[in-house]
């Protein structure tokens, strides 16, 4: 089997357009989480989310192609040229040599809601004919692979919040394999409406603490009451070792293992005690020989029983509260960004391996005793970090986890 390493990253998200400034905004514990403001959403039971600021899809695309394409598209598309520039990639030739894994847990949400309404007002015939196009969760693959010219593998993960990690290991094995040289991986979301707010808070999945924005999402904080809905994409270039040794590529970390697992319990509901999320993590740690971890980065949603059961799952992998690793999560920070939730979170964690600081657990101000394991709370960690795990688990059961370490000979 071929050796995969990361040799490119980018990112967007509530707290910046880079890789760079979001993760530092995400270590200082600032948090982007705020009033609405993408639509009017004063008869919401729920007003508060983490939105992108200040973005213009106009510096990815040409004006006139903007509607033709939901936000999220143009979200992923960002993050795209980001991570293909900083692996060096943008003036090379890769089109036989990449394809592309790209993930949503929705998709173009707002074009659905939107047209719906032509729809049902003022008659099919108004229907914009880029509805269908500019909606699907695989045509932020199919946008970034037509911008690069990319002739590999054209691939989609719509894992609701597990998507976007199951992008990466979907890329990983297709290099695994030998099937191409690299992947570009990119996850992007923008649920961001009316009936997207709407329909979690139905489900009672959100935070209804609208007067404190900034302390609505709290991970493993024992007043938690939801996540927060967010928005943006992660990228990431995966590559065949001696292919990024040949060209001279900087090696961001190298995927050492993965592990994905099925609750088959409940549509929404994780299975008792992080069953399915213990099997994830427990097969990732086995396919990376059961390295030492130095931090894991949780999905962590500031719900009760994800942040309950996901810390059962934790301990039991290894044992105990006292033998488990620091672990954090940064939805505090840039809310839930669903099926792009699984690209962040790696970008996050290959940044944390490359600057030696994990960032914190905002918010978390009461001990929850269901919760009792090292959060890092509401502080970054100056430390020497060497392997990393990640994980997500969304609706329907699906989990998965995913580990780096520091590429060595």
């Amino acid at each position: 089997m071929k050796r995969v390493v990361v040799t490119g990253v980018g990112m967007i998200n509530a707290l910046g357009h880079t890789s760079e400034t979001s993760f530092d905004a995400i270590t200082k514990g600032e948090s982007g989480v705020g009033p609405i403001t993408l639509f009017d959403a004063s008869e919401q039971k729920v007003r508060i989310a983490a939105e992108i600021k200040n973005f213009d899809p106009v510096t990815i695309m040409n004006p006139k192609d903007v509607k033709k394409a939901d936000r999220f598209i143009h979200l992923g598309l960002h993050a795209a040229r980001e991570c293909i520039e900083d692996a060096g990639l943008a003036d090379s030739d890769i089109r036989e040599l990449f394809g592309i894994s790209a993930s949503s847990g929705i998709g173009g949400l707002p074009q659905i809601e939107k047209n719906s309404i032509i729809c049902n007002t003022k008659g099919p015939g108004r229907v914009s004919p880029f509805f269908i196009p500019s909606s699907l969760c695989n045509m932020l693959g199919g946008y970034v692979s037509i911008r690069y010219g990319l002739k590999g593998p054209n691939l989609a993960s719509v894992t609701a919040c597990t998507a976007g990690l199951h992008a990466i290991t979907e890329a990983t094995k297709t290099i695994m394999l030998g099937d191409v040289k690299g992947m570009v991986v990119v996850g992007a979301e923008s649920a961001i409406s009316a009936v997207g707010v709407a329909g979690f808070a139905s489900m009672k999945a959100l935070s209804t603490r609208n007067n404190e924005p900034k302390k609505a999402s709290r991970p493993f904080d024992k007043y938690r009451d939801g996540f927060v809905l967010g928005e943006g994409a992660g990228a990431l270039v995966l590559e065949e070792l001696s292919h990024a040794l040949e060209r001279g590529a900087k090696i961001y970390g190298e995927i050492i293992g993965y592990g994905e697992s099925g609750d088959a319990y409940h549509v929404t509901m994780p299975a008792p005690e992080g069953d399915g999320a213990y099997r994830a993590m427990k097969a990732a740690m086995a396919k990376a020989g059961w390295p030492k971890l130095d931090y894991i980065n949780a999905h962590g949603t500031s719900t009760y029983y994800n942040d309950m059961y996901e810390t059962m799952a934790i301990k039991k992998l290894f044992g105990g509260t006292d033998k488990c690793p620091p672990v954090s999560s940064t939805k505090g920070q840039i809310g839930h960004c669903l099926g792009a939730a699984g690209v962040i979170e790696a970008v996050i964690s290959l940044k944390t391996m490359e600057k030696g600081i994990i960032p914190p657990t905002i918010n978390q101000e009461e001990i929850d005793e269901n919760c009792d394991l090292d959060y890092v709370p509401n502080s970054a960690r100056q430390t020497p970090v060497n392997t990393v795990m990640s994980c997500n688990y969304g609706f329907g059961g699906t989990n998965g986890a995913i580990i780096f370490t520091k590429y060595s000979i």
